[in-house]
């Protein structure tokens, strides 16, 4: 072999160790890429159970905001929870409410209940948990279990009973109460805030507790300083719980006088709340009452006793000389409380028209259903029977004939 050659042959060894030095220094070769794996479900975070004390008392064990079946019994119970709670939640509903049955009590019909203006059309759709009303004065347990709730909010205010019926049915019964002052009324605020820590909506009864003091606020706040001897006496009648009523049942301590600082004609009647006055007092206090406000559900009841005496207010100066006021019913199957605060505004602007002359009625009522339940409902309140159209000043001349 050549010199040439020689030196071929040398480059190709060389270059022959090169590659195979370079080869071993590679590493291994990439592994083939492994199929995902699928991701574990976590299940929901169970909630966290708490001991809470309802209404009357009682000390249960719930678990806030878990629940999705819902039922409400007993007078007040759905309304005060449709203020709180999610009606798309409900699962059975009792027959007084539920409109689209032909046998029912039907003794509210005429009186607007605004929780059944706004969510009327969805309690037509649920099922039965019982009939409901006043003469209802137990929980239908059958029919409850046969809507499979897992909570169950009552106004049946009896210890032994709800820890029976909780029992029975193996789920919270949640007892509500209101007490005598209505919507302006502690025990009232603390049933919305109970409903709302049951159903984790603290914040939505925190609003609605606050705006109600907001307003009883403002109201004697405009009134406080009208001094005693420019305020005039006032005479309200038509009020009722649980019964009839006509233009001698009245109160001396009427709540909404209370919070609007007015003057009531009625005095000395020894007992507190809703009572009927006798005939003699109603005609003694008639010369020093200088207005009359009456209750709307009272007018189906006064409207034939005046038929058979258009005398019976002549003794009145508030009937005589024209200043006699409508205000909206408030009473149906237990309190329409936002109806309550709204006819608090009322009587306020009708004793002191000019502390009030900004206050619209509809615009006013319209702001209260719309923190109280979402929606305008004004017009349903006023063009039910027991409306009358609305809150206006009647004409003594022609409106009971």
């Amino acid at each position: 072999m050549n010199r040439k050659g020689q030196i071929a042959l040398l480059l190709a060894l060389l270059l022959m160790l090169l590659c195979a030095c370079t080869s071993s220094n590679a590493g291994p070769a990439e592994p083939a890429e492994e199929p995902a794996q699928p991701e574990e479900k976590t299940e929901p975070a169970q909630a966290e159970e708490m001991l809470l004390t309802d209404m009357i008392g009682r000390e249960i064990s719930v678990a806030p905001g878990s629940y999705k079946r819902v039922v409400c019994i007993g007078a007040g119970a759905l309304r005060m929870y449709s203020y709180i709670g999610d009606a798309s939640l409900l699962c059975g509903v009792e027959d007084i409410d539920n409109l689209s049955l032909a046998e029912r009590p039907k003794m509210f019909d005429g009186v607007a209940r605004p929780y059944m203006l706004a969510y009327g059309e969805t309690f037509k759709t649920l099922p039965s948990c019982g009939v409901g009303g006043p003469n209802a004065q137990a929980a239908e347990a059958e029919k409850i279990l046969a809507c499979e709730p897992d909570i169950v909010i009552s106004e049946y205010e009896d210890v032994e009973k709800e820890d029976a019926l909780q029992k029975q049915l193996g789920v919270p019964v949640i007892t509500l109460r209101s007490g005598a002052k209505a919507v302006f009324d502690d025990a009232f605020k603390d049933t919305l805030k109970l409903l709302g820590t049951v159903f984790g909506r603290e914040e939505r009864a925190a609003e609605i507790v606050a705006f109600i003091d907001k307003e009883a606020a403002e109201i004697s706040a405009r009134t406080a300083k009208v001094a005693d001897a420019d305020r005039k006496s006032v005479y309200i009648c038509g009020l009722g719980n649980w019964g009839t009523t006509n233009h001698l049942m009245t109160a001396e301590n009427f709540v909404s006088f209370q919070v609007a600082n007015v003057r009531s004609a009625v005095t000395g009647l020894g007992a507190p709340g809703i009572q009927a006055i006798e005939k003699e007092k109603f005609e003694a206090i008639g010369k020093d009452m200088d207005i009359m406000i009456i209750d709307a559900a009272a007018v189906k009841n006064i409207k034939p006793l005046f038929a058979q005496d258009n005398a019976m207010f002549n003794s009145s100066k508030a009937w005589n000389e024209g200043e006699v006021y409508l205000q909206m019913a408030y009473n149906a199957y237990y309190t329409n409380y936002e109806i309550v605060l709204a006819n608090t505004w009322f009587i306020a602007k009708t004793v002191y028209p000019e502390l009030f002359a900004d206050i619209d009625m509809t615009r006013k009522t319209n702001e209260i259903t719309r923190v109280f339940l979402g929606k305008d409902l004004a017009d349903g309140i006023f063009s039910a029977a027991a409306g009358f159209g609305g809150y206006q000043k009647i004409d003594t001349k022609t409106f009971f004939y």
